[in-house]
């Protein structure tokens, strides 16, 4: 299993965070997410081997832009 973390910008408030969990988590080979609409981050669970194009789309088609979490801002 692996973790994908994301920024997401566009989200306002639980309900979005809400949409983009229920977008992420439809997208095979997802496990789990969590979102977080004040940080603007996400993060899913996911089986090892997908790409991350997919759970970009799937945030997109939710209404929001979203793009891999630097890693070094993580540290």
């Amino acid at each position: 299993m692996m973790t994908i973390e994301l920024e997401i910008e566009g989200m306002t408030c639980q309900h979005c965070a809400r949409r983009v969990r229920e977008a992420l988590e439809g997208v095979p080979g997802a496990r789990a997410a969590r979102v977080d609409h004040e940080a603007g981050r996400g993060s899913v669970e996911t089986d090892d081997d997908v790409e991350l194009a997919p759970f970009l789309a799937a945030v997109r088609d939710a209404g929001y832009q979203a793009r891999k979490a630097d890693e070094e801002a993580g540290r």
